[in-house]
């Protein structure tokens, strides 16, 4: 069920979002950031003893930014991403995000905000076999109750705006890796969020494939209003980001204090870090 142009009550719901959006970030710009982490700890109980994951970090990011981090594998880059997105909580510290505390949020509460102000995307694109690139865009939206007829034509308007308006009626299964991963790009962004967290969003692509959904995600946050913390060990993109930070020892550290690999970064080097 593919729709080839919105109809004028959509069209005017999208424009007033966007432009919701833009107001949206106008006053978080000047008036507070929209991830503020003071005293982030981390802990999980081993057989061996407690393992501490973070260690007093902290993490200030500005509305529009696009950030990386990096760090090697284990160092909680992932598990960072879980605490902002509301899918982990901490063992201490405070963190919020979009103007929320988002470590006091209960469980239904902590879904509502992340269906309201966050998209998500991961390494490998989850996008469900059975439905169509189409349906599995709309899914967020149907989730917060919209239309399905609605939420259709929306997902459609998503759908061309990653260039994939032809795929709308192709299973997951019968399409690229690329083009998965730029639906699962869709569906993270349909439900209009300020925030955009990308976990390896390049790392199961082919180097050309991986740029290309670079320069896309580039771009949608750019005419998007939107603000994009990315975890990637691609050195090379990390370098494209407003600033990159390497995970280490707990806490953030700006890749501009570490010389060696901000040389690399601006070298073009892609090492898995």
């Amino acid at each position: 069920m593919t729709e080839n142009s919105l109809p004028v009550a959509a069209f005017t719901s999208l424009h007033r979002d966007h432009s919701v959006r833009a107001q949206q970030q106008e006053t978080e710009q000047a008036n507070q950031p929209i991830i503020q982490v003071t005293g982030l700890e981390k802990s999980y109980k081993t057989a061996r003893g407690e393992l501490k994951l973070f260690r007093n970090l902290n993490l200030q990011v500005e509305p529009g930014e696009m950030v990386a981090i990096v760090g090697q594998s284990g160092a909680g880059k992932s598990t960072l991403l879980h605490i902002l997105g509301a899918l982990d909580t901490p063992s201490a510290g405070t963190v919020y995000c979009a103007s929320t505390n988002v470590a006091q949020l209960g469980a239904r509460q902590a879904a509502a905000f992340r269906n309201r102000e966050i998209g998500y995307v991961w390494q490998f694109h989850y996008l469900l076999p059975e439905f169509t690139a189409l349906e599995n865009v709309a899914m967020p939206l149907l989730a917060r109750g919209t239309t399905k007829r609605e939420a259709l034509t929306v997902a459609a308007n998503w759908l061309r705006e990653v260039g994939l308006e032809d795929r709308a009626d192709h299973r997951p299964g019968e399409l690229s890796g690329g083009e998965q991963q730029r639906v699962a790009l869709a569906r993270a962004l349909v439900c209009n969020p300020r925030l955009l967290l990308a976990d390896e969003p390049t790392g199961d692509l082919d180097e050309v494939t991986a740029d290309r959904v670079f320069d896309l995600i580039e771009r949608l946050h750019a005419s998007h209003g939107l603000t994009s913390i990315l975890v990637t060990h691609n050195l090379e993109l990390a370098g494209r980001c407003t600033r990159a930070l390497r995970l280490e020892g707990g806490t953030l550290v700006s890749m501009a204090s570490v010389p060696k690999l901000a040389g690399l970064a601006q070298a073009g080097s892609d090492l898995e870090l």
